[in-house]
C-alpha cells in the first residue's frame, strides 16, 4: 500500500475562465438550497447558509 499525501485546509485559486464561475454558480446553489431546506426544518444553520450565499454572490458579483 502506497502512502498518500494530503494537505488539509489547502486551497486552490479560481480560474478567471468559465470553470471559476461554474464553481462559484454550483455553491451558490448549493447554499441557497440548504438555506431553504434549513429554514423548512427550522434549523439555526439557516443564517449561515445565507451568509455564506451572499458572500459567493458578491465574489460572482465582483467577478463579472
Amino acid at each position: 500500500m502506497e502512502k498518500q499525501h494530503c494537505k488539509v485546509g489547502a486551497t486552490h485559486t479560481l480560474d478567471e475562465g468559465m470553470n471559476g464561475l461554474d464553481l462559484l454558480e454550483h455553491q451558490l446553489r448549493h447554499f441557497n438550497q440548504k438555506a431553504a431546506e434549513a429554514a423548512r426544518t427550522g434549523s439555526a444553520m439557516k443564517d449561515f447558509f445565507e451568509q455564506k450565499a451572499q458572500k459567493i454572490q458578491k465574489i460572482l458579483q465582483d467577478f463579472v
